[in-house]
């Protein structure tokens, strides 16, 4: 099949015979014997695989403290809260974002403050940061975009200086590292994902990591209802509940399945990094697509790969490209929708417009698939299908 091709969506034949999803959880026998071990143990929950899995994790991400959660929007909310976010703080975060970065805020009746981020990342940019900084402002939450760490030298410069909590929300980013240190103890709290199109999964699950062990107990009660001790630790029935807490526990289960799939996590980045080196190399004569950028202080941990279209040399917009390559059995998304657009947001008073390269960047990406399961083949697929839709839409 050449790019000359008629498209899949015009009566052609398809680039490929099945959809390639754009991530894909790997699971493998070693993972479920781990949770078939947790199942016939005598925990489920709140047991010992938790607690090992989170030793695992932190020794993994260079830390003290790591603290499993039910998910990656939980670890958001004990984030904020352990960071005394609560009414009238004002947290500033991006709009280039899952909903869930500036949802933790509002769960804890804070006020969100976005601000634009860089061109060429798309992170976070620090002096937009600084520029949207008042006395009420108490912390920051920055995002690792598609697996790129944030300015968290510059970040971190703000936060002394300005007296505000910086959390980082590393959903995208384990693994990553940032100026040779490894993204999860740069920030006083770091937040990870564990949903299945991550680098690891437990099904569904969250992780805070921090070096502060006052945070890592205020994160512990948190998860469980506000209790001040967890219930294997407890001599007796009684207990006391000091803050209004959460059922955000993870599993036994959960846990176990984790605990296994750290030890192929070296493994999965490795991959994730060849197939962004074999697509940079493929798209990088063509002028149609901007393909992301690796700055050279810091290594990506590759959770997306985002293009960008250059629609002035294109005769479609994104979504006819974007129905194209679904067509072609090429699995592309977006990331993401600007926070501010979300009907909600537009109900506290945010309006389209106030921030122009997070906005003018939503309208020309596309997420190409990016799992380690890929095979080389899967990767040409992917290739020879952007290759043939652009050609047909090319000026």
């Amino acid at each position: 099949m050449t790019a000359n091709a008629a498209l899949a969506i015009e009566g052609g034949r398809p680039v490929r015979d099945s959809m390639l999803p754009y991530g894909r959880h790997s699971v493998d026998e070693a993972d479920i014997d781990a949770v078939v071990a947790a199942l016939r143990s005598d925990w489920l929950t709140t047991g010992p695989a938790v607690d090992e899995f989170e030793a695992a994790f932190a020794k993994v991400v260079g830390v003290r403290h790591a603290v499993a959660v039910s998910s990656g929007t939980a670890a958001l909310h004990a984030a904020a809260f352990a960071a005394g976010i609560g009414p009238g703080d004002e947290v500033i975060t991006t709009p280039m974002t899952f909903a869930a970065t500036a949802n933790c805020v509002r769960y804890i009746r804070g006020t969100v403050v976005l601000a634009d981020v860089r061109s060429d990342t798309l992170n976070l940019d620090p002096a937009k940061v600084e520029a949207c900084i008042t006395r009420r402002t108490r912390a920051v939450i920055t995002v690792d975009y598609a697996g790129e760490p944030s300015d968290l030298d510059e970040l971190g410069a703000l936060s002394a200086r300005h007296g505000f909590t910086l959390i980082e929300d590393a959903s995208h980013a384990l693994g990553a590292t940032y100026r040779g240190r490894p993204v999860g103890g740069l920030a006083p709290l770091t937040t990870f994902s564990l949903h299945p199109v991550k680098h690891i999964t437990t099904g569904e699950g969250g992780v805070v990591t921090t070096d502060d062990l006052a945070l890592t107990e205020r994160l512990r009660i948190f998860r469980n209802h506000g209790i001040t001790r967890e219930h294997q630790r407890r001599e007796d029935w009684r207990y006391e509940i000091v803050e209004l807490g959460y059922n955000y526990r993870l599993s036994d289960i959960q846990a176990a399945l984790g605990l296994s799939q750290l030890d192929r996590l070296a493994d999965r980045i490795a991959r994730r990094r060849e197939i962004a080196t074999q697509y940079a190399r493929a798209f990088a004569a063509l002028s149609e697509i901007e393909p992301p950028v690796a700055l050279p202080d810091r290594e990506s941990a590759w959770h997306l790969y985002v293009v960008r279209l250059r629609l002035d040399r294109l005769r479609g917009d994104r979504a006819e490209v974007f129905r194209a390559l679904r067509a072609e059995n090429v699995g592309v998304n977006v990331h993401y929708i600007p926070v501010p657009w979300h009907s909600y947001y537009e109900t506290l008073g945010f309006r389209r417009g106030g921030w122009p390269v997070a906005e003018g960047a939503y309208e020309r990406l596309l997420s190409l698939p990016m799992f380690p399961a890929m095979t080389d083949t899967d990767v040409e697929d992917v290739v020879l299908a952007v290759d043939k839709v652009l050609t047909h839409f090319r000026r």
